[in-house]
């Protein structure tokens, strides 16, 4: 049997979903306590990781448990151990066949900025906006994203050149909401930092620093050096991970 697990955690204080030597990662700390539960060294495997400072709504796991025990209870088993920034928001049997990354068909991030630059609180949840943004000139830029495209531009040069580059957009919505700018991406995955990458290049364009048509030749370069823009990691939220 296989357990399905959605998780959401405030990513401020870790570095990243993985688990590593040097650094504290939200994976070690789940793993820790299922390890306590069970009486055993317990692994996870995620949908895929976030980064130091990257928050998650809907992150998924799954693991083979030991002990069996209704999903209810190792829900509460789990919150009972584990931070109050880290929480299990459901536990769901799945079939043997089930995988956490490579069963998902869709994923969704968000990405909130803000003009409420003097809120203290606000910082580890937002990018501050200290200039108007046209919204208008972010919407006209994100539709040269959508769709099927090598994305190679907008990622990470620590990505395994082997390792495919190509992702599938399905949309790019932008929203304004009283003091935030609220943007949605879905796409059947994404690339390190694709999603903050793009997000800062469409904040350059709402900032007149570039032109809409500038995204669509950043992206027809497929050239890691082309694209300077990347956003905070704070202001980044997964959000959803869908299965068929």
């Amino acid at each position: 049997m296989i357990l399905k697990v959605t998780v959401a955690y405030d990513g401020y204080n870790y570095s990243g979903w993985q688990r590593q030597e040097n650094a504290l990662g939200i994976q070690e700390v789940i793993e820790n306590c299922l390890s306590k539960i069970h009486k055993t060294k317990i692994e996870i495997v995620s949908s895929g990781r976030t980064d130091a400072k990257v928050h998650a709504k809907g992150q998924v796991f799954h693991f083979e448990p030991v002990i069996q025990m209704p999903c209810r209870n190792v829900q509460n088993a789990l919150n009972t151990l584990l931070p109050d920034d880290i929480r299990i928001l459901k536990v769901e049997e799945e079939k043997d066949s089930f995988h956490a990354r490579f069963s998902a068909i869709s994923k969704r991030y968000d990405y909130i900025c803000t003009y409420d630059i003097d809120n203290p609180f606000i910082y580890r949840y937002a990018q501050k906006l200290y200039t108007k943004v046209n919204i208008d000139k972010m919407i006209e830029a994100s539709q040269y994203l959508i769709g099927e495209h090598d994305f190679k531009s907008f990622s990470s040069s620590k990505i395994d050149p082997r390792k495919p580059t190509v992702k599938k957009i399905f949309r790019i919505d932008i929203k304004e909401e009283g003091k935030n700018i609220h943007f949605i991406f879905e796409g059947n995955g994404f690339l390190r930092y694709q999603v903050r990458m793009m997000t800062g290049t469409l904040l350059a364009a709402g900032k007149n620093q570039i032109e809409p048509m500038d995204v669509k030749r950043m992206l027809e370069a497929k050239n890691k050096e082309v694209c300077r823009y990347n956003a905070h990691p704070y202001g980044l939220y997964l959000m959803e991970v869908k299965y068929e």
